[in-house]
């Protein structure tokens, strides 16, 4: 039974928290965010939180530094109202691709971020899908990091199901070699699929340079699979190669679509794309119009993980990835 606890949402996910409230059946709690014109900001609870759980439900996509900010001034707040414990829901955690040094003086700004919320007072995180696995090991609290592959294999069952397409004939795409473990885990979702890899380089950030493709694509259903779509530059090339190398459709499914600056346009306009599968961790009411993108919501894997805490119970392995 859920009982004693308060889900709240900030500026970045409030559509996803009012779907997971009503799967617990209880009422989003009401929070307030303000933006003062110097640039400062201030998010407090509109409800006593004195002896209750807080969840707190936010991603830190763009404008990813107020987000974080509204994040950090909410959870000093509800802690000095005296709430039970806090646990916080980071759908896309900002920063994650800056998880090492890779060139002198560079910081690790994932770790640094992951600080800043453990030591707020933080008691654990839940997280989607994060860019690398290592990030978990950045926070000095408890993690868990699910992953959406469940839900992109029953979207795509379902639909290759109705277009009465065979699984022998559907191949999973890795656009990178860091992508491989994405990819394998969503073919073993789906059975008698194979596995391919796109061979490149990256001569400078948001630049691709593909230099082979691993594996048989020919008059294949193709299914490209990665965490993050940005300006979609690098994925739409990997897809447009597949096309031109015997593809028969092509298919992307992805974690957290940030569709920096005019990424939408961009897959609209792409022919030799069949059809772009997000989730909802970032929301875009642009995608409610959209001809090319489908959302799938993981309000329901958020609503079991946290019947999940609230039972005792473990988490469900169906939505967590072991490395």
């Amino acid at each position: 039974m859920i009982k004693d606890i308060l889900v709240f949402s900030l500026s970045s996910n409030t559509d996803l928290t009012n779907k997971v409230c009503d799967l617990l059946g209880i009422e989003r709690s009401e929070a307030e965010v303000l933006h003062f014109a110097d640039g400062e900001c201030l998010a407090t609870s509109k409800v006593d939180v004195r002896g209750k759980k807080v969840y707190i439900i936010q991603s830190t996509c763009s404008p990813v530094n107020d987000r974080i900010m509204e994040l950090l001034i909410f959870i000093d707040g509800v802690k000095r109202a005296n709430c039970r414990e806090i646990t916080l829901i980071i759908p896309y955690y900002g920063y994650a691709r800056q998880d090492r040094i890779a060139h002198m003086n560079e910081p690790i700004s994932a770790r640094m971020v992951a600080d800043l919320f453990s030591n707020a007072g933080v008691k654990r995180v839940l997280t989607m899908e994060l860019h690398t696995p290592q990030i978990q090991g950045f926070f000095s609290v408890p993690l868990d990091n699910l992953t959406p592959t469940s839900i992109f294999a029953k979207y795509l069952l379902n639909k290759f199901k109705t277009l009465n397409y065979s699984l022998n004939d559907v191949a999973i795409v890795a656009p990178d070699h860091g992508a491989m473990y994405r990819a394998r885990d969503l073919s073993n979702a789906i059975p008698n699929s194979s596995i391919v890899i796109i061979d490149k380089r990256r001569p400078r950030p948001n630049v691709a340079e593909i230099t082979n493709v691993i594996g048989d694509i020919q008059d294949k259903v193709c299914i490209m699979i990665d965490d993050i779509i940005d300006t979609g530059g690098t994925i739409l090339a990997g897809a447009k190669c597949l096309k031109e190398r015997g593809a028969k459709e092509v298919y992307i499914c992805v974690s957290h679509a940030l569709f920096s600056h005019n990424a939408l346009d961009k897959f609209e306009n792409a022919d030799f794309v069949n059809e772009v599968v997000v989730t909802d961790t970032i929301e875009h009411p642009e995608f409610f119009t959209s001809k090319k993108v489908k959302v799938v919501s993981i309000s329901e894997m958020i609503a079991d993980v946290i019947k999940s805490h609230e039972s005792h119970e473990k988490i469900k392995d169906k939505y967590t990835r072991f490395h």
